[in-house]
């Protein structure tokens, strides 16, 4: 059996092991959902363009002359050549749609040049859109984009014309963007207001039953239990200890349920639930209305579809909803499902607008089984023994479960998320999870007791304040993580940020406080940000895989410092931003790489803060190692630094402070003191701890006390500082 990093490195997105949780038994949608080939377009404001119609929008191709224009859908619907020739997609052979390979990550560049040899360009986290005249194009954070033979990025210019139309803009909302179609509230009727026009059906609950005012014939009342069947808007109000909104709706219907200050529990099923409807709105109205269901009670509700045959639905949540259903409103909405779920939709579950939605759940809090995507408002969620929120939709076929391309995901663009408990995981998503700030920079706290952050496939960090506490890993990724922005705390039992694959560290302003492994990942890439990282174990630990690829035997990971050799493999490459790592305990290794670790550039500041116990005397330098030198020597204990083959350090700053390491660029055996900095004229570090032993390396070549009057400052999240010139 091969390990699972060699296995995700020879697939793609549909993964068939190590999988988080397997696809949830709620009983599937059989509704197919909407499909974009052109993944998150929202309009946004007036823009010229050349194109011919109405509505839509123009950008100049790679030829600078050939104009490819989209609707307001998205998508590309034609282009106009110089000759001013019309084409469309459907009469170009080949035209394909959707995600590059996640397995690859690359797309071949043919040359101009015959004599020159075809390039692979990194398309990681960019999304292919179409191929026309033999160019594909991509899109990634917002722009559309494609390779040239050097593999740079040729960003699309908009064409500009003399008709003014509404643009179809390009939501910025992730490397890899989640389809918007179901964002918009189209079917057989538009978008209400929040005051009723007086015409409108009005519900009132009470202790003797439900009334109506203004039926539009599309209400059924039997005692407290309301059915609406067709599309409208519908507002409700009073108390009921036993009653229920169903929405029973044609599969082309929007229905929009308002809540004015309702008050509504059910003894025997879920008090809302939405079992047919082309999307349903609960919207937060006036006042707090409240939900909850009992701990014992029918979850399985037999009905006849919008098409005439019986069908069963797993209806297990106090609100639930077989299709689409998003909240939205200014208003109060309190849930608390005492039976399994919270709010449960088994499509897409969306929060727009601003309404504050309080979830306390047995299980699940907030899940949307295709996807969540959270706008704005603020959610409060405790979940007692499941996941606070969740989005797990998955394919199983034979033994294989796999993940569902464009499902099972988390899109958080806005608003305010406070997890303030979860039995399970904070966040879970079985395919991405995308943290954003397309709408507002979002705010969000989890406290977990499995893991904070969690996916089987990507995490996506761009925007945002996160803090996460969690038992088990911070975030944890399945393949990988990309840090690119955004303001990150966490506090984990184990390791504080971990993929099975690759670690980005590109932008994010990160502080671990607390970790057995601080950040943990087979390819550790530092490509910028500001990062602080303290464990108990590794601060640093690239591990995983096999270190004999021919064989099936082997750590998975590199297990516990101290410079023993380990059967894995793991690298480490710096190129930029500021990195602080340390680690204190016994057995411990600050910056550890089962294979090598490179740097180039950016600044790495490594440290043992306090002292540590180790696993053997002092020793000569092993092959590979430095050895001896300015009055330091390696050891077998591990330290400061621990790889098995090697850290070379070509440029950037590197400075390490500490008393035992088991190899280093270059060494002194100078006492240092706490809050005093240290370095060289245009580098220099003040550490946490005091110690015999300073590292150096890179434009450091040699260190004493540091007068740091006149350099600029760079705090790190933890407090620490570094000075430079």
């Amino acid at each position: 059996m091969t390990s699972r990093i060699q296995k995700k490195l020879a697939v793609s997105s549909a993964l068939a092991f190590g999988l988080l949780a397997a696809c949830s038994d709620d009983a599937p949608n059989t509704q197919a959902p909407a499909n974009s080939d052109f993944e998150g377009i929202e309009t946004n404001g007036n823009a010229d363009n050349i194109c011919l119609n109405e509505n839509y929008t123009g950008f100049y191709a790679a030829d600078g002359i050939t104009v490819m224009c989209f609707d307001a859908a998205g998508n590309l619907s034609f282009w106009i050549g110089e000759d001013g020739i019309i084409g469309v997609p459907e009469s170009e052979a080949g035209t394909p749609s959707g995600d590059t390979p996640a397995d690859t990550g690359t797309a071949t560049v043919e040359p101009t040049s015959s004599s020159a040899a075809a390039i692979d360009c990194d398309t990681r986290g960019a999304t292919m859109l179409y191929v026309l005249d033999g160019i594909t194009y991509y899109r990634a954070q917002g722009k559309t984009f494609y390779f040239d033979n050097g593999c740079n990025k040729i960003m699309l210019a908009e064409a500009v014309g003399s008709s003014s139309s509404e643009a179809a803009a390009i939501a910025s909302s992730a490397d890899v963007a989640v389809a918007s179609s179901g964002d918009s509230e189209t079917g057989s009727n538009a978008p209400p207001e929040a005051v009723s026009n007086g015409n409108e059906p009005s519900i009132t609950f009470a202790a003797t039953g439900a009334t109506v005012v203004n039926d539009n014939g599309c209400v059924s009342i039997e005692g407290s239990n309301v059915t609406v069947t067709c599309a409208g808007n519908y507002f409700f109000s009073g108390s009921s200890s036993n009653g229920q909104i169903k929405v029973l709706a044609g599969a082309q219907d929007n229905v929009y349920l308002f809540m004015n200050s309702v008050t509504l529990s059910n003894t025997t099923s879920a008090p809302v639930v939405s079992l047919n409807s082309n999307k349903t709105f609960i919207v937060a109205n006036e006042g707090t209305s409240t939900f909850s269901d009992a701990s014992t009670r029918n979850s399985v509700i037999s009905f006849t579809n919008a098409n005439g045959a019986s069908d069963t639905t797993y209806a297990g949540a106090c609100i639930f909803s077989k299709d689409d259903l998003t909240i939205k409103g200014s208003g109060i909405i309190k849930v608390t499902g005492n039976y399994n779920n919270g709010i449960h939709s088994s499509d897409d579950l969306r929060v727009r607008d601003n309404p504050t939605i309080t979830v306390t759940a047995k299980n699940n809090a907030f899940k949307g089984k295709d996807l969540v995507d959270i706008e704005g408002g603020t959610l409060n969620l405790t979940a007692t023994s499941g996941d606070g929120i969740k989005s797990d939709e998955c394919t199983v076929s034979g033994n294989d479960t796999t993940i569902t391309e464009g499902k099972g995901i988390v899109n958080i663009k806005g608003g305010t998320i406070n997890i303030e408990k979860a039995g399970d995981d904070g966040i879970q998503a079985y395919n991405y999870v995308f943290i954003n700030d397309s709408i507002s920079a979002p705010k969000i706290t989890v406290k977990s007791t499995g893991k904070g952050i969690v996916s089987e496939d990507r995490i996506y960090i761009n925007a945002g304040n996160i803090d996460v506490t969690s038992n088990d890993d911070g975030i944890h990724s399945n393949l990988n993580v990309y840090m690119n922005g955004g303001n990150v705390t966490v506090s984990a039992g184990d390791d504080g940020i971990h993929a099975d694959s690759a670690l980005h560290l590109a932008g994010s302003t990160i502080n671990v406080t607390k970790a057995s492994e601080g950040m943990e990942a087979f390819y550790i890439f530092a490509e910028g940000g500001i990062t602080a990282t303290y464990g108990t174990d590794d601060g640093w630990n690239a591990a995983g895989g096999s270190a004999d690829p021919g064989t099936s035997s082997g750590s998975q990971w590199g297990g516990f410092g101290g410079g023993m050799m380990s059967s894995s493999k793991g690298y480490i490459v710096i190129t930029g931003g500021y990195h602080y790592i340390s680690a204190s305990g016994n057995d411990i290794d600050v910056l550890d790489a089962n294979g090598t670790a490179k740097q180039s550039g950016g600044v790495v500041i490594v440290e043992i803060p306090a002292s540590s116990g180790g696993m053997g005397g002092s020793m000569g330098g092993r092959p590979g190692q430095s050895g001896s030198s300015g009055g330091c020597a390696t050891n077998g204990a591990g330290g400061l630094i621990d790889t098995d083959n090697g850290f070379t350090i070509t440029g950037g700053v590197f400075l390490g402070f500490g008393s035992q390491t088991e190899e280093y660029p270059n060494c002194t055996a100078t006492s240092y003191t706490a809050g005093t900095a240290y370095g060289s004229a245009n580098a220099a570090f003040a550490p946490k701890g005091s110690g015999s032993m300073i590292l150096y390396g890179g434009s450091v070549t040699s260190v004493a006390q540091v007068n740091t009057s006149g350099m600029k400052q760079v705090t790190f999240p933890n407090g620490l500082v570094f000075y430079e010139k």
